[in-house]
Parts: C-alpha cells; structure tokens; sequence
C-alpha cells in the first residue's frame, strides 16, 4: 500500500484529493475502511471519505470520527486569591494513540497531550513538579516572562525521582496562548516526541474579544509508530535518521488534541474563538479552512491591534495563533481543516510527499438553529511598541547547519552578554536553504525588518520563522530577571544537536 491514504472530494464540477497520512507505513498490512459524509458545499454535492487504518491483518471497523475534546485542566490546589497552585508529574504510561493498539508513551499526570494549566494576568503560579521517569528532565513554560531559575532550561535538570517547584507570576500584558514541555540537555525532541507536551492558557480580565464567543483549544503534533504501535524513531545511520537530522523529526500520523481527525462542532452563523499550538517537533503547518471565514487576531505573546482575514497562515514550530472561525455552512456540512504544503525543505532531504494537502480534522455545522454572533470590534487594543532607537547594542545571528554564529551549543560557554534593563535590536540570518524557526526564552521580542522591509503591525513573538537565505531584525527589552538564557532552532533536532547558544543578562553594578 502507498505510504498516504487520500481522502477524495468528488463534486459534480470536478475533484481534489486531499491526502491523509496513514497510521503508520510501518504497521504491516493495512485494511482501509471508508465512512461517507454527503454535504453541499458551495452549489456542489460532495462526497468525502474519511479513512481509517486497521493493522495488520484485523479487519477495519467503521467507526466515526472522534468527537473533539480538548485537554482536562489542571486543578488549582490553593483557596488564596491570585494564586494558582497545581502539581504535575511526568510519567511513563501506556496510551491508545492509534486504533486497536497501546503505545508506550511519557505523560504529564497520565495524559497526552498533558492538562492545561489555566490562569489570569496577575496570578503567582506555583508548580509542584515530580519527574517520574528513568532520565532527568524539566518544564519550560515556553514564551512565559519569569526568572531563571523557573524557566526550566537545560541549567535546572530534575533527577529521575526528584522534584521541583516552579514559581512565578504573570505579569500584566501576558494574556495569550502559550505552552510547556521539557528541555533538557541533547533530549528535548525524544522526550516531547513520546507525548510531553500542554498548553498554558493566560486569560487577561478585561479581554477585548466578546466572552460570548466559544473557544477551542487545537494542540497540533504529529507521530510515527512501528509495527507495534510503539513510537518510532530511526535507527542511527539509516537514511531516514539523516533525513531527520536536515529536516527534524517529522512524524505521519497529525493529532489534534491526541486525536486523529476529529470533528469540531460549530454552529452555522457561529464565531469561534480557536487558540492554535504548534507542539510538532519539526513540522511546520500552513493551515486552511475552506468554506470558512479565518480572522487572525493573535500570536506568541496574545492578541494584536489589527485583526487580518486570511485564506491561510503559516504555523512554524512552537508558535501559537488565535484566530475567530466563522461557521458559514449549513446544518449538516463539513469541512476539511487542512495543512497545505509548504516547502521548508533542503532540495537534497525534501519528503517526496511534501506538495500533498493533508487532512488534519473535520469541521461540522451542526443542526441546531444558527446562532447570532456578538458583535466584533474593528479594532484591538495597541500592542505597546519597543523604541528601536533606544538600542544600545545590535547583535547578528547566522543560521546555518546545527550552528549559530559557527558555534554549537556548550553549556559551560556564555555566548552573548547584556544589562538587564537594555534595549538591543537582534539581526538574524539564516544562511542556507532551509527554514529554521528562532526562540529566545525569557523575553518576547517584536520583529521590525524582514529582508530590509519594514513589519507592518506591532506583535509579540517568542518564536519566528526565519525562511531559507532570509534575514529579520527584532527588538527586545531584557527587562526583570537577569540569568543565563538559551536561544535556539526550535526545529527540536537541531536543538539537541547543538543549534543554541546563551545569553547571560546581568544586572547593571561596577565591574
């Protein structure tokens, strides 16, 4: 059998065929089952198929589509107000990820994706953490502004059997969409790829955006099983390994929320409000909706002044989008949330399957009468600008293969130096044909200039796509909390290949 399915639209005006990656090309023989959905899209009768995979030898079961649920949402422990308490472990645990099989997977408390951790502006959270597993680990709490010693960097491992607490606060300004996973030292890509990852959803009191628009949360990741249905990861010196070492490790089956194609229930006439997470480890997603109006009115670092209507948007590792969906189908219509292709690629390494359109969940307007839709505002409140002319220092780093400025990663090693409290523009170069994806911890920072153009919207970011034989130039203010900080491709192969560097921010004082 073909290593992709394709999900077949059939229209009385012709036909597209979207692929759907399989469960896995290596789970022996695979049966396909087929379960139709008839909906009229646009004057036009379709016929969509939506297959499943059964391994080796069992005979296919029809079954529907999963219903769409998201993550449960981590307990808060303390009764004092502005406070969120919780506690997390990371685990071994076995998890049914594909039909008919269970998986060895890593967990936070039991659950992949793990449970989300929900708060307010203003909150101080504290995190009592155990690591349960057999190698160290940590919790960074990516895009989050907090100390050092919180960040759950590669300084701060937890022990097999250890534990930790996390403390921090949200500060005014933060409300978005963020998330966590671990990071340690040479493991980051393996110990997210076996299911460590959750979302951080900070909410700000006084939101612009109507509390009477329904939300969804959609964790997007992706996985590749063996015959076992165990997770699969390729063997040194194969081809495959050094595919994934150029382009990270891309997996065939896509999740969403852990769940493969499932249906997102939206009523006609309805505005949803959808906060997206990439938790690939490499996978970058140009994600679209057809039939469906897609507002982007979000980032990184949480909502912006100037609200865009997008046919599609590029999603690149680790970053985060809100967008407002518009139901605009009848009772009983589908739609085909989808990936399309997008070439990130060497030419040497690029998947032969790249410039396939996969499928990644089904959107259903359900029977229930339409729904009116609060008003929206035009406009969202200013994203307070940094002052590029108040920086003191310009830096300049290139990307190239597992290197920036030349270097890998040593830990023992500060790479750049700063005064908490400056302001400094960051040029970064990517120097090959490739895309790479840009992280810096501990601060969010604004993109000004792509390739000598200005940017024209001011947006929080903590991660940003820097496209093959590109550059950008951003501002940042290292404000708050002096340490040591990584920067890094968040491509999680070439991170734990040693494509990152440090930064250490010191407080101003005599030398």
């Amino acid at each position: 059998m073909d290593r992709t399915s394709h999900l077949g639209l059939e229209g009385q005006n012709g036909s597209l065929e979207i692929a759907m990656p399989p469960h896995s090309p290596r789970i022996g023989t695979a049966h396909v089952a087929g379960r139709i959905v008839r909906s009229l899209l646009g004057g036009m009768t379709w016929c969509i198929l939506v297959w499943t995979l059964s391994p080796s030898g069992l005979p296919a079961q029809e079954e529907p589509a999963p219903t769409f649920a998201e993550p449960p949402a981590l307990e808060n422990l303390s009764s004092d107000p502005n406070t969120v308490e919780v506690e997390l472990t990371a685990a071994p645990e076995r998890r049914s990820l594909v039909p008919g099989m269970e998986t060895d997977v890593l967990a936070y408390n039991g659950t992949v994706p793990g449970p989300t951790l929900e708060v307010e502006e203003g909150d101080r959270v504290i995190v009592h953490f155990r690591n349960e597993l057999d190698v160290p680990t940590t919790v960074h709490w990516h895009g989050i502004h907090l100390p050092f010693a919180a960040d759950g960097s590669p300084f701060h491992p937890v022990a097999p059997g250890a534990e930790f607490v996390y403390e921090f606060t949200i500060h005014p300004g933060t409300a978005g969409t963020y998330w966590y996973h671990p990071h340690p030292h040479h493991d980051t890509g393996r110990q997210v790829a076996m299911g460590l990852f959750g979302a951080i959803v900070v909410r700000d009191p006084d939101d612009p955006l109507p509390q009477a628009l329904p939300e969804r949360l959609l964790i997007l990741s992706d996985n590749r099983f063996d015959d076992d249905g165990q997770i699969h990861f390729a063997e040194a010196g194969s081809r495959q390994a050094r595919m994934d070492e150029e382009n990270g490790r891309e997996g065939d089956v896509l999740f969403v929320n852990g769940e493969v194609m499932p249906e997102i229930p939206i009523r006609a006439g309805e505005v949803q409000r959808w906060r997206v997470i990439n938790a690939a480890g490499a996978r970058t997603y140009r994600l679209a909706l057809p039939e469906h109006s897609l507002l982007h009115v979000g980032s990184d670092g949480g909502l912006f002044e100037h609200p865009q209507e997008v046919d599609d948007i590029l999603l690149t590792g680790a970053e985060r989008v809100e967008l407002l969906v518009h139901g605009t189908g009848e009772p009983g219509e589908a739609a085909i949330l989808q990936s399309l292709p997008y070439n990130r690629y060497l030419p040497q390494t690029r998947p032969a399957d790249w410039t396939d359109t996969l499928a990644l969940a089904t959107v259903r307007t359900t029977n229930e009468p339409p729904a009116v839709a609060p008003p929206l505002p035009e406009r969202l409140p200013p994203v307070p600008a940094l002052d590029p002319t108040e920086a003191a220092t310009e830096r300049r780093m290139t990307l190239t293969k597992n290197r920036i400025n030349g270097q890998m990663m040593e830990m023992d090693r500060i790479d750049e130096m700063a005064d908490l409290g400056a302001t400094e523009i960051w040029e970064v170069e990517n120097l090959v044909g490739m895309d790479h994806s840009f992280h810096l911890h501990g601060f969010q920072f604004q993109v000004i200039e792509r390739d000598g153009e200005p940017v024209s919207q001011t947006v929080w970011k903590d991660v940003v796509n820097v496209p093959k034989r590109s550059s950008l130039r951003f501002v940042v203010r290292f404000d708050r909390y002096p340490g040591k900080w990584m920067f890094h491709c968040h491509i999680l192969d070439h991170e734990d290949a040693g494509m990152m560097g440090v930064l250490e921010v010191r407080p101003e004082g005599p030398d």
